[in-house]
């Protein structure tokens, strides 16, 4: 994980968890929410503002290093509705790249 570079700020995992309002998986509520990688590290993923999700306690232990639609669709979560939800989610976050220096 040394090797790997992971620029996930304070400031946007507060935005993060401010704009899920809970667990992105399945929308428990709770103030224990852990950062979950939705491509993880093991396979490529970093902690990045377009690769992290608040996730429970329960959501990130099962997961574990899943492929997350996999994972979703055996848990009988809502897939769909939360790769919609990522993808607006990461663009009203993420800085216009014209913008950046």
């Amino acid at each position: 994980m040394a090797r790997v570079e992971h620029d996930l700020t304070t400031a946007e995992w507060a935005a993060l968890r401010n704009a899920w309002g809970g667990c992105a998986y399945c929308g428990a509520r709770t103030d224990d929410l852990q950062r979950d990688c939705v491509l993880p590290i093991s396979r490529g993923g970093r902690y990045t503002l377009d690769n992290v999700v608040p996730a429970c306690r329960s959501c990130n232990a099962s997961k574990c290093n899943a492929e997350v639609t996999t994972w979703m669709r055996r848990k009988r979560l809502d897939e769909r509705s939360f790769l919609v939800r990522w993808a607006e989610i990461t663009a009203a976050l993420t800085p216009d790249a014209s913008q950046r220096p």
